[in-house]
């Protein structure tokens, strides 16, 4: 670590250790008991969606046994979407799409309320679970994070370490310098895209709040600013990385036709250095690894005298506003988020619940002043204005449109340079505000 910024202060994570219990409930359950009541009084049969098809048949079997110790008298039967955000939109045009779901990305947080049941007030929850503001509407909670994840680089420790690279590289030109290293002394793609996959490229974004060192960035300050991608602002600086390591050939030889199953295998193998994305894909990453201790994590590069690693919400676990059986849903949502260990074990993050430890991967950074904090959540009255705003100028910053055309361009692909292509985002940034302001 470069001496530049000097020692920082480490913030530990407190995450929640309460219940649902407090959770409360204005729907239409024929029964009065919650999950903190009578377990033998809670009875019924609820069907969990869940998008984890490849341990819906296994691990989550393993739950329901576990769950029925307590709650005999329930039956709890579980589907698994391949398409999860395709397939539960178009359930969801109808009551019958479950009784515990995902909260789809894709549903406006100002319509939680037509499909979801209420949990509870943000006052009475906040101090029991993390990251629980990011489905609220009007001070009321409609879903609890099934873990908390943090975003930066997911790196193979043994590959920087024949490249040279004796530091983890903080800064942005430290960065680049790492991966030129990479590239000049070792066989290893320095930077993976995933390109053809696509999703992997909006994995980026969530590093917004590290490059900007502000908590209060993304919500607070991008909504009210006509200099979102300006050279010198956040935005421009996270993807000029990208566009730069194109140009240079840091990135794979032939982006069309990436693979993400194999690119996971790959970092594992030492045959990746690094890819930008979630804590949720380092068990995946490890679970290919010819040694899994050489998979390491780093937050992402940034200039910024702060580095803060922003701890958001995975999916939401919420309940179905049309369910017949919400006494047992909540006691199933409670069971989840209590005692499946679920964050943990399957989704390689942190528990929504405060009190739960940083895991090994973190720890390493205790000592050098990198920050895990949750983003300060929108003002009062500007709740979902960023999606608004990026609907409306059809930017797509959860979308990985303009993330593939910033590789096109670094590639020669396109007849546009990276701040033509800044300016045509930002031009749409601002007259998009215009629009959604009045």
């Amino acid at each position: 670590m470069s001496n530049k910024k000097g020692l920082f202060k480490f913030l530990s994570v407190f995450l929640i250790i309460s219940i649902l219990a407090a959770c409360s409930s204005n729907g239409g359950d024929d029964s009065s008991d919650s999950a903190s009541g009578d377990p033998g009084a809670i009875k019924g049969e609820i069907t969990v969606i869940t998008q984890r098809t490849d341990i819906v048949d296994t691990v989550f079997k393993e739950y329901a046994k576990k769950f029925n110790e307590k709650y005999p008298d329930v039956k709890v039967n579980f589907e698994a979407l391949s398409d999860y955000e395709g397939q539960i939109k178009i359930r969801m045009n109808t009551d019958e799409y479950g009784d515990v779901l995902l909260i789809p990305t894709s549903v406006p947080v100002a319509d939680l309320p037509s499909f979801f049941e209420p949990l509870g007030s943000y006052d009475e929850m906040k101090t029991q679970y993390t990251g629980i503001e990011e489905r609220m509407v009007d001070s009321t909670i409609y879903g609890i994070p099934v873990a908390i994840t943090y975003s930066g680089v997911i790196y193979n420790k043994q590959v920087f370490k024949d490249a040279g690279v004796t530091e983890i590289p903080q800064t942005i030109d430290q960065f680049m310098e790492a991966l030129r290293s990479v590239k000049a002394n070792t066989d290893a793609t320095p930077l993976y895209t995933n390109y053809a996959a696509g999703w992997p490229l909006t994995q980026w974004e969530s590093d917004l709040t590290t490059v900007a060192g502000d908590v209060d960035y993304v919500n607070v300050t991008q909504p009210n600013s006509d200099d979102n991608f300006v050279a010198g602002q956040p935005h421009y600086d996270l993807y000029k990385i990208l566009y730069d390591a194109t140009k240079e050939g840091l990135i794979e030889r032939d982006p069309t036709t990436t693979d993400w199953e194999s690119s996971k295998a790959d970092l594992g193998q030492g045959k990746i250095a690094t890819m930008v994305l979630g804590s949720w894909a380092i068990d995946q990453i490890k679970g290919s690894a010819t040694n899994p201790d050489d998979i390491g994590f780093m937050p992402f590069p940034t200039n910024a005298e702060n580095v803060i690693v922003p701890l958001g919400a995975d999916y939401n676990l919420a309940i179905n506003v049309n369910s017949k059986n919400k006494a047992a849903a909540k006691a199933w949502v409670d069971f989840f988020i209590h005692d499946s260990n679920y964050a943990v074990e399957q989704a390689g993050s942190i528990s929504a619940v405060v009190g739960a430890e940083l895991p090994e991967i973190l720890k390493e950074y205790g000592d050098k002043g990198v920050e895990f904090k949750t983003i300060t959540a929108s003002e009062e009255g500007q709740e979902g204005l960023v999606d608004k705003i990026d609907k409306e100028a059809e930017v797509g910053l959860w979308q990985p449109d303009f993330k593939k055309r910033i590789i096109e361009a670094g590639l020669g692909n396109r007849k546009e340079s990276y701040d033509d292509i800044m300016k045509d985002l930002n031009d749409a940034w601002v007259e998009a505000r215009k629009t959604v302001a009045e």
